[in-house]
C-alpha cells in the first residue's frame, strides 16, 4: 500500500488503469488497495467516474532514505514506521533492548499518541510529525538539566524557519502561536538519573492538519499558519539538526548559556498566571526561569521557583 500512497499523495486524480500499470496489478486490485487504505489508515479517497481516484487531502509522506542520509552526519540511528502505538513507546522498547547511540523514531500515524499528564495526542496518518529521539546519557542527567526546555527552543526555531513567525514557548513543554498549541514535548527517563540512563524525548508538531476531533484545547498547524502543504521530511531533518545543535550547547555549557534566549521566546513572560498542581493552585506573575529551568513567579511580592512534571500553567484571564 505504501507504493500506492506514494503515487497518489499529491491529491490529484489518477486513473485506475494508470495506477494498475505503475504497480503491476489489475484495476480491481487497485480498488481493493484503496479500500484497505481507508479502512486501515483512515485515509479518505475520492472516486469520480471518468477521472479516477484522489486523496481527499494531499499528503507529504516521510522519505526514509533522505532522512537517513541527513542523520549520518549527526551520528543517529533511524526508524520509520507506518503505524505505531506511539513513537515514545517504541523508544522505551528500544531502551529495553539496549542501544548505545542516539536513535530517532518517527511514524506516519500513532494509535495511542500521548501528551503530558496522560492526555491523548491526535495523530492522523501522514498529517503531522510524530517524533521521538532516544538519547543514551553517561554520567547522569544533571548536565542536561533543562532538556525539555531546550527541545522547545529547537522546535520554535525550526517552525520560524518554516514561516511560522509567531511560534513562541509556554513553560514547560508547549509551543504556541498566538495562544494556540502547535507542538508539544514529552520527556521520559529510564535508568539511574545519577549515572547511566536514557531519555526518550518525544515531540509532536501539527504540520499539515486542517481539522481534527478530540482535541480539548485551542490548536493550530503549520499549514493553517502558512496556507502551504509542509514537506514533513524537510521538517524532520530541520528539527533534527536544530535539536542536535541545542543539545550540544546544553551538554557543553549548561542551561545557563541558553536561559536568556529561552526567556525571549516565552509567550507569557510578565503575564499573570495560575500554576495548577494536583493539590493546589498558585497565582503569580511570570518573572522568567532560573538556571535549572524552573519557573520563577512573583507571588505577592516574593519570588518563588517551581518545577515538576505534573504542573500546568494557565493565564489568569484564560477561561
Amino acid at each position: 500500500m505504501s507504493k500506492l500512497l506514494n503515487l497518489i499523495q499529491d491529491g490529484r486524480f489518477h486513473s485506475g488503469q494508470d495506477l494498475g500499470q505503475a504497480l503491476g496489478i489489475s484495476r480491481s486490485a487497485v480498488w481493493k488497495q484503496l479500500q484497505a487504505l481507508e479502512a486501515d489508515l483512515g485515509v479518505a479517497v475520492h472516486k469520480v467516474r471518468g477521472r479516477g481516484y484522489r486523496l481527499a487531502v494531499p499528503l507529504s509522506l516521510l522519505r526514509q532514505e533522505e532522512i537517513e542520509t541527513a542523520l549520518l552526519t549527526l551520528g543517529w540511528d533511524f526508524e520509520l514506521h507506518q503505524a505505531l502505538d506511539s513513537t515514545n513507546a517504541q523508544g522505551l522498547r528500544a531502551v529495553a533492548e539496549g542501544i548505545a547511540r542516539p536513535r530517532l523514531i518517527v511514524a506516519e500515524r500513532q494509535s495511542a499518541g500521548r501528551g503530558r499528564r496522560g492526555r491523548p495526542w491526535v495523530s492522523p496518518y501522514g498529517s503531522n510529525l510524530y517524533y521521538s529521539l532516544v538519547l543514551p546519557i553517561q554520567g547522569g542527567i544533571k548536565r542536561f538539566e533543562g532538556l525539555s526546555l531546550v527541545a522547545g527552543m529547537a522546535v520554535a526555531h525550526c517552525l520560524r524557519l518554516q514561516g511560522v513567525k509567531d511560534a513562541m514557548l509556554k513553560w514547560p513543554n508547549d509551543v504556541l502561536v498566538r495562544g494556540q498549541k502547535v507542538a508539544g514535548i514529552l520527556l521520559e527517563l529510564v535508568g539511574d538519573p545519577s549515572d547511566h540512563c536514557h531519555v526518550v524525548l518525544g515531540i509532536g508538531i501539527n504540520a499539515n492538519m486542517k481539522a481534527a476531533d478530540g482535541i480539548d484545547q485551542q490548536w493550530t498547524s503549520v499549514y493553517l499558519e502558512t496556507d502551504t502543504l509542509i514537506d514533513r521530511t524537510a521538517l524532520a531533518i530541520a528539527l533534527s539538526k536544530a535539536l542536535s545543535s541545542y543539545i550540544q550547547k546544553l551538554g557543553l555549557s549548561g542551561f545557563t548559556a541558553l536561559q536568556e534566549e529561552w526567556e525571549t521566546l516565552h509567550a507569557w513572560q510578565g503575564r499573570e498566571v495560575s500554576l495548577v498542581s494536583a493539590s493546589q493552585v498558585t497565582h503569580g506573575r511570570v518573572l522568567g526561569i532560573n538556571e535549572q529551568g524552573a519557573l520563577r513567579l512573583d507571588i505577592d511580592g516574593r519570588e518563588q521557583a517551581f518545577s515538576g512534571g505534573e504542573l500546568s500553567l494557565r493565564l489568569r484571564d484564560d477561561t
